[in-house]
């Protein structure tokens, strides 16, 4: 029993003893006021340099600016307010291809690619023997028919004169006036020989007036001024106004084109045509100089549809004329509301340094 006394007061709480400020279940409060205060401090450090840095004096010591300085505002399709883009090519409305009147053999070839030419200059020319000859043989029956009208006429004249003659001896008495009439019927012939040989003078210089047409022929003239672009036939082959089978007869000599007609030829979708007007003020950028904006306007709109592409076809005008621009180059086309005028403004901007200090 004694042993079981001391066993049970050995087990017995001893409640005088406290629990120390060091136990374990303290500890995550100390750790909490830890935190605590370290996010305190940190705040009032931000405030102070916040304070600080709104507080400093700050200095602002910038650069005189230029006297002047030029403002150019550039013409583009977007700030002319473009309604519509189309594509299409340059044209030349004056263009021919030079070929003789008539059938011949080139003996001459004075053009090359590129050659700017003159109303009227020779182009080339063709053999020109047999018409020459031709000529010389029509100058001279020509001549022969005006020596006859001459002859004519002073059979004519001498015939009047005899009549004349008979008139007055028929009045006095000396002769019969048979031999007066026969007079004058000689004269009346005479009068139709001379009628006669005038005709026929007259068909001789018609003759003479087609040799030369037909020498003229022989001879190829630029019919504008205009740039060769395609030279089509050498000295030595056969060219004419016909087009003969078997590929040995040329039917051109060469192809001219009227630089100053050049415009351009695109195809608008029949659903936009009612956005385009004549005259409306356009923007074209070759397909070649992509930098390069020309001022454009409207010609005309062609009063015909494509019905396999629902495309009209509109004629506009290049308002500059440039060696660069050549036919059936590709262009794109802005049709714009108003005209894209490039604007320059030149305005004086004076600024004085200034500084910024703290209140």
């Amino acid at each position: 029993m004694k042993a079981n006394a001391e066993l049970l007061r050995q087990l017995k709480i001893d409640r005088s003893q406290k629990e120390s400020p060091g136990s374990e279940n303290g500890k995550p409060a100390r750790i909490v006021g830890w935190l605590l205060g370290i996010v305190l401090v940190l705040l009032a450090l931000g405030a102070v340099a916040w304070f600080v840095v709104a507080r400093r004096p700050v200095e602002v010591d910038p650069a005189p600016p230029p006297a002047s300085t030029a403002a150019v505002t550039p013409s583009s399709a977007a700030d002319a307010g473009a309604v519509l883009q189309a594509t299409g090519y340059v044209t030349a409305r004056r263009q021919a291809t030079v070929s003789a009147q008539i059938t011949g053999t080139l003996t001459e070839v004075l053009i090359e690619e590129g050659d700017r030419v003159k109303k009227g200059q020779v182009l080339a020319r063709l053999e020109d023997n047999a018409l020459r000859a031709s000529l010389k043989a029509g100058r001279a029956t020509a001549a022969a028919a005006h020596a006859g009208v001459a002859q004519s006429q002073t059979q004519l004249d001498q015939s009047l004169r005899d009549a004349d003659r008979q008139e007055a001896l028929v009045a006095r008495g000396l002769v019969s006036k048979q031999q007066a009439e026969q007079s004058r019927t000689q004269a009346a012939t005479y009068r139709a020989q001379l009628d006669t040989s005038r005709r026929q003078a007259d068909a001789a210089d018609a003759q003479v007036g087609v040799g030369q047409v037909n020498l003229d022929y022989t001879v190829v003239r630029a019919p504008f001024d205009g740039v060769i672009t395609d030279k089509a036939a050498q000295v030595g082959e056969i060219v004419s106004p016909l087009s003969a089978g078997g590929g040995f007869t040329r039917t051109g000599v060469g192809t001219i084109v009227d630089m100053d007609s050049l415009e351009i030829d695109v195809d608008v979708n029949e659903a936009y045509i009612g956005r385009v007007r004549a005259d409306m003020p356009a923007e074209a950028v070759l397909d070649a100089y992509p930098d390069w904006k020309i001022g454009a306007h409207v010609i005309a709109i062609v009063p015909a549809a494509d019905r396999g592409k629902a495309t009209v076809k509109v004629r506009v005008a290049l308002e500059t004329k440039d060696a660069r621009i050549v036919p059936d180059m590709g262009v794109r086309v802005s049709f714009l509301e108003r005209r894209a005028t490039p604007v320059a403004a030149t305005a004086a901007i004076s600024t004085a340094p200034s500084t910024a200090s703290s209140p």
